[in-house]
């Protein structure tokens, strides 16, 4: 904050406070020249006049309480300008300091499970239980609070995986994250080709198509995609492909999303939570999402 900001600052607040008490003892009654014999203002509404009476004492001890608390405050804590308060207080300080007594409680929660092999974890129920309750705090704006996903992030209750679904590989993509490019292929093959290989595809998944298409579109595939996909079109769990056959599909397996895929690509990222989660709350949701397809 520069120091006309800092000025700015401390002269309102200033102004506020000060002008707040001068406006309340000046207008605690009005003068004796502006009001009637029988003391009246000369306001009449409804039949109903109004008295220079001075306002409840307790109403102006209650304001003036206010005003003192205001200045007290300003003391102790950041406020006027620059100045940081004899407390030294800071939003910083005090979430350190609530997320130091949360891990105090917790962590030893979390590290009892630590030791213990995922696959076994699954079968805790107190383990699958705290990892459920972090993956409802962290996960589900992606994954759903049921963990079947949404077009663009995968469904975690079934058996297909695009990076593997072992313990090991679970963690691994919650800890690092993923990343996972289908390239664009608009610019490198034709209408016709895209529509060739759509039908292609379709059928690998068992979809009603044209199947002479279907099998000018395999020669596309045999040259095109089948580095990342495979020759029988199963994926590549080492670059996050997905299989083409089993009719489960992360952005809708219509004849119009498997064409818009071809011609303009897909791009995903699952995000590290290394920095968030930690190890402990990380073996605690991969042992969660680990049961759900392994029940």
């Amino acid at each position: 904050m520069t120091e006309f900001w800092n000025w700015w600052v401390i002269i309102i607040v200033a102004i506020n406070i000060l002008g707040c008490w001068a406006l309340l003892h000046w207008t605690r009654t009005i003068k004796e020249s502006e009001t009637n014999a029988d003391e009246t203002t000369g306001h009449v509404y409804d039949g109903i006049e109004e008295y220079n009476n001075p306002l409840p004492r307790w109403w102006l001890n209650m304001f003036n309480i206010t005003l003192v608390f205001s200045i007290i405050y300003l003391i102790l804590y950041p406020g006027f300008g620059k100045f940081e308060g004899v407390l030294n207080w800071t939003q910083e300080n005090q979430h350190e300091e609530e997320v130091n007594k949360a891990k105090a409680t917790y962590q030893p929660l979390f590290d009892k499970y630590s030791n213990i092999s995922i696959d076994k974890l699954a079968n805790i129920k107190q383990a699958t239980e705290m990892g459920k309750r972090i993956f409802m705090n962290t996960c589900f704006g992606c994954h759903g609070s049921d963990a079947r996903g949404n077009p663009g992030y995968p469904n975690l209750t079934d058996k297909d995986w695009l990076w593997g679904g072992s313990p090991d590989q679970i963690k691994h993509s919650i800890v690092n994250g993923r990343t996972g490019a289908m390239p664009p292929f608009g610019n490198s093959l034709t209408a016709n080709q895209i529509d060739e290989l759509v039908q292609y595809v379709g059928q690998l998944s068992q979809h009603k198509v044209d199947i002479k298409k279907a099998a000018a579109g395999k020669k596309t595939f045999d040259t095109q995609c089948f580095v990342c996909h495979g020759k029988d079109g199963k994926g590549n769990i080492a670059v996050g492909a997905p299989d083409l056959t089993d009719n489960i599909w992360l952005y809708s397996g219509s004849s119009t999303s498997i064409a818009k895929t071809i011609r303009e690509g897909r791009t995903g990222q699952m995000p590290a939570h290394a920095e968030i989660l930690g190890e402990a709350k990380s073996h605690l949701v991969a042992a969660y999402v680990y049961s759900l397809s392994n029940k």
